[in-house]
């Protein structure tokens, strides 16, 4: 793999003074149930055997509240209603909603419920993230026939009940994913807003799959800079290229550690109770960072340490890290297979996708960007529900 380019030997430490939430918010994800209506092949609750492992909530609203009021008192909540496939727990999510109308809410959601929600749930949701996988051939290889078609009836189905945006939620698995999958989302689905991918976090960066994603984002690059009269709204592009004009806003919400959230203010509830930074290492019993029946929350255990490269890396100043999870494998569980397999690959592209964005010259094509143009791009309020690095 390509060496990282050596920039600098600064780098953030971790807060080990500081409290359990950095900032002024708080992301408060709520895992409704474990139990899902589909069986997505790449599935990250399948590590640990963790998909289904819960069903029911061990905890009740009052607890919930109790919890809020000690450990999160004066900050700005958002909640986001998590799985399996949360809309299977419709009572829960409605009855958080009511206890706590003052909360803006997001819904992670496989997509194929949506249409049982009621219009006053829908009306409440500031983002709708649907987790889809690229075109119909590609959607149904991976979670069955006839998800996609599903999928994009429900949305809009529901579109104009739902008070804030839709975000289709890409995870990028498959090498032969094309432009033109990515670019149907992002641009010809009536009811979708953003479209939000991630690097799969997987044994997927074999042959020449590496290639055939580079020569994908070199496209959807060129189409973002093309110009136009509205913003190419794929999230990690608006994003990666937001940190680059303007770095101090890779930062600001996050103490300059990660953009994935996990080491500063992103709670993940387990239905059990149990409180983890990342949902994606819940079966990790040493990363449990609180709980809500104990009423008890401590500082995140996913924090950046010196054995984690990022600060040498060419990428370091606009991404600020891109997955904690990633890179506490890779570095300091020191997983070989994993870092070679998987991180090294995500951060070649994380590079490549500076590069290509700086030989569009970014910075002359805000200066000529509108106004209205330039605040979306600057001040998206999606940038709070996702994460802005792929």
């Amino acid at each position: 793999m390509t060496t990282p380019t050596l920039v600098s030997t600064q780098d953030a430490q971790p807060l080990s003074d500081a409290g359990p939430i950095v900032g002024g918010r708080v992301e408060l994800q709520l895992l409704t149930t474990l139990k899902c209506n589909l069986k997505c092949t790449y599935c990250s609750l399948g590590v640990g055997e963790m998909l289904g492992s819960q069903t029911e909530l061990k905890y009740d609203i009052d607890q919930l509240a109790a919890f809020v009021e000690r450990q999160l008192a004066g900050k700005e909540i958002y909640v986001t209603f998590y799985g399996g496939e949360p809309t299977l727990n419709l009572d829960m999510m409605q009855a958080v909603m009511r206890r706590f109308p003052e909360f803006r809410y997001q819904l992670q959601t496989n997509g194929t419920l949506l249409d049982n929600l009621p219009d006053w749930m829908l009306a409440r949701f500031s983002n709708v993230l649907v987790s889809i996988d690229g075109g119909e051939h590609t959607t149904d290889g991976y979670r069955g026939r006839g998800i996609w078609r599903q999928v994009i009836k429900n949305l809009n189905h529901v579109h104009t009940r739902i008070g804030g945006t839709i975000t289709a939620r890409v995870t990028w698995g498959n090498p032969d994913t094309s432009f033109e999958e990515l670019d149907e989302l992002a641009t010809a689905q009536a009811a979708i807003d953003y479209l939000y991918w991630q690097f799969v976090a997987d044994e997927m960066y074999d042959g020449d799959s590496i290639d055939r994603r580079k020569a994908v984002l070199v496209k959807l690059i060129d189409k973002f800079f093309a110009g136009g009269d509205e913003l190419y709204p794929l999230v990690p592009l608006m994003g990666i290229v937001r940190n680059k004009l303007l770095p101090t806003r890779a930062q600001e919400l996050y103490a300059g550690q990660t953009q994935c959230r996990v080491s500063t203010h992103l709670i993940n509830v387990m239905p059990d109770g149990r409180i983890y930074p990342c949902p994606d290492m819940m079966y990790a019993d040493d990363m449990q960072m609180g709980e809500i029946q104990g009423n008890w929350l401590q500082q995140s255990p996913l924090q950046p340490t010196p054995a984690m490269p990022c600060a040498t890396c060419e990428a370091f100043p606009w991404c600020r890290r891109n997955c904690m999870k990633n890179l506490y494998l890779g570095y300091v569980k020191q997983d070989e297979r994993y870092r070679r397999n998987v991180v090294e690959p995500i951060c070649e592209l994380v590079r490549f996708i500076g590069r290509e964005i700086d030989r569009h010259d970014p910075h002359a094509w805000y200066a000529a960007l509108p106004l209205h143009l330039r605040r979306r791009l600057v001040d998206a309020e999606v940038y709070e529900y996702v994460e802005i690095m792929p």
